[in-house]
């Protein structure tokens, strides 16, 4: 599996021809936006930030989209969406999916960390979170590490981390959730065995 990260809660998540984008950037907002083809589009919140498929239909793919909650079954792959308070007091949808036996979740924008009982049971065993840190409409960086450490993920990847003020919430966020020091890359190439042994493990993935 080959993660790549490209600004506010945009990742696109790669696994041979299979390619899922969470929460792509619209060009409308963004005419320079990252472009490729993508067979699942995954919108977390009815924003420009965050509801562009139209970035991620390209060449021989239409992306199928998901935009709210539900349970979902696209070509053998099940995707479960869970409702929460987000930015701006919008619906978020958090989004969870196995890829080659490595659970994920995408917290979308959430901006309320309180989730009840139902929900955390239901997003159950995480291996790669994806959590949003900066503060303002979404998770602080304090909420955000609570929620990391309930969720208990192998690896946590922080987003919406750019700029001074993204470098300021990675601290904050690394000094409460205790974790194992951060490492940064460009891109991030996984597979099961290399997490079986992880916890809380902060990796950084530098937008491009």
């Amino acid at each position: 599996m080959i993660i790549t990260y490209h600004k506010e809660g945009f990742i696109k998540v790669q696994q041979g021809d299979l390619v899922v984008a969470f929460n792509p950037i619209s060009r409308e907002i963004d005419p320079k936006a990252t472009r490729f083809g993508a067979d699942l589009c995954l919108v977390a919140l009815n924003s420009p930030s965050f509801n562009g498929c139209d970035s991620v239909t390209f060449g021989n793919k239409d992306p199928f989209i998901i935009n709210g909650p539900g349970e979902y079954e696209i070509d053998g792959i099940f995707i479960y969406g869970y409702p929460s308070e987000g930015a701006d007091g919008q619906v978020n949808t958090i989004f969870t999916t196995e890829i080659d036996n490595i659970r994920i979740c995408h917290l979308g924008a959430l901006a309320n960390p309180a989730l009840d009982s139902k929900t955390l049971e239901d997003i159950g065993g995480v291996d790669i979170l994806f959590a949003p840190i900066a503060g303002g409409p979404v998770l602080s960086p304090k909420d955000a590490a609570k929620l990391t450490t309930s969720l208990e993920p192998k690896v946590v990847i922080p987003l919406m981390i750019e700029g001074k003020e993204g470098e300021e919430a990675l601290k904050t966020f690394n000094k409460e959730i205790g974790g194992s020091a951060e490492s940064r890359v460009d891109k991030l190439t996984i597979k099961r065995k290399d997490i079986e042994d992880k916890e809380d493990e902060v990796i950084i993935i530098q937008a491009s």
